[in-house]
């Protein structure tokens, strides 16, 4: 049986610059989905896969998040006193109190490998998730869970993928890979953003991994990569030279949040499954649709 995942990393420094000015002073994280930001929405799903330690890699004008997650006495007093006891409950909920979280500042805009690295004296020799915030992803069983089950089975590195229509093979990381069961295909390595003919297949590498701690000394000894930074994909092709790589193609519906519009599809959807919002909301849209 592989070493249990504990540690969840959550690569948070970017400036958001596709959402200013909404992004000027606040993070792109805390940008709600109906009632809850998206880096909430993250942390849930690395809870439900068993994660005890949640790692922040922030930058600057970050400190919102380590508010959201911190305890406000004075709003659980000012909540206890109006006996709002619902809200008070969910308050406390946000982060259980047998769970850890750690924020690490990335000192400079090097690239995803570089804020993977910076976990590395957190996570040390354990197994570890990376969660991207802006890829939403709903999910009956979450989806790094899904990844953990599939990690007790195959232990090595798993990275999340999803079918993406030939012709938006462009805009992603591609994986090329041999097939062990319907879902899990064993890495040979990866094409950045190849052209529909150039494309391996048609699976695009998301954001969720499960990664094995030795991706830390391939990050360590990679230079400068594409756009000056240091590549998360470099170093997982080189690890999977000497370790099994894997690509597992979840169940869910991904929103990519990274994106106005897959932000404002994100809102509507959890919107319309939300338990009181949901028919009000199903109910604008109908008005709505009909005048345009």
């Amino acid at each position: 049986m592989p070493k249990p995942i504990r540690y969840a990393v959550f690569p948070v420094a970017g400036k958001g610059t596709r959402f200013l000015p909404a992004t000027k002073a606040s993070p792109k994280e805390m940008l709600p989905v109906v009632d809850k930001p998206l880096i909430q929405y993250a942390v849930e799903e690395a809870l439900a896969a068993g994660a005890t330690n949640l790692v922040f890699i922030t930058g600057r004008h970050k400190r919102a998040i380590e508010d959201h997650f911190d305890q406000d006495t004075e709003l659980e007093e000012l909540l206890l006193s109006k006996n709002k006891d619902e809200e008070l409950a969910m308050v406390r909920s946000i982060v259980p109190s047998d769970v850890s979280c750690i924020y690490l500042r990335q000192g400079a805009p090097l690239g995803l490998g570089h804020a993977v690295l910076c976990a590395r004296s957190v996570v040390g020799h354990e197994p570890f998730f990376v969660h991207l915030a802006d890829d939403l992803i709903d999910a009956e069983t979450p989806c790094l869970d899904q990844m953990r089950q599939v990690y007790e089975e195959t232990g090595g590195s798993i990275l999340g993928v999803q079918t993406v229509p030939p012709d938006q093979t462009h805009q992603y990381g591609i994986v090329d890979g041999e097939s062990v069961s319907e879902k899990v295909w064993r890495l040979k390595g990866t094409v950045e953003k190849p052209a529909p003919e150039e494309a391996p297949s048609n699976l695009a590498v998301v954001g969720r991994y499960i990664l094995d701690p030795q991706i830390f000394n391939y990050l360590a000894g990679l230079g400068e990569g594409a756009g000056g930074e240091i590549q998360l994909t470099d170093a997982i092709a080189r690890l999977l030279n000497d370790r099994p790589v894997w690509a597992y193609q979840f169940d869910g519906v991904r929103f990519d949040c990274g994106s106005k519009l897959g932000y404002l599809e994100a809102t509507l959807h959890f919107a319309l499954r939300h338990p009181t919002l949901g028919a009000p909301v199903a109910e604008y849209v109908k008005r709505i649709a009909g005048e345009i």
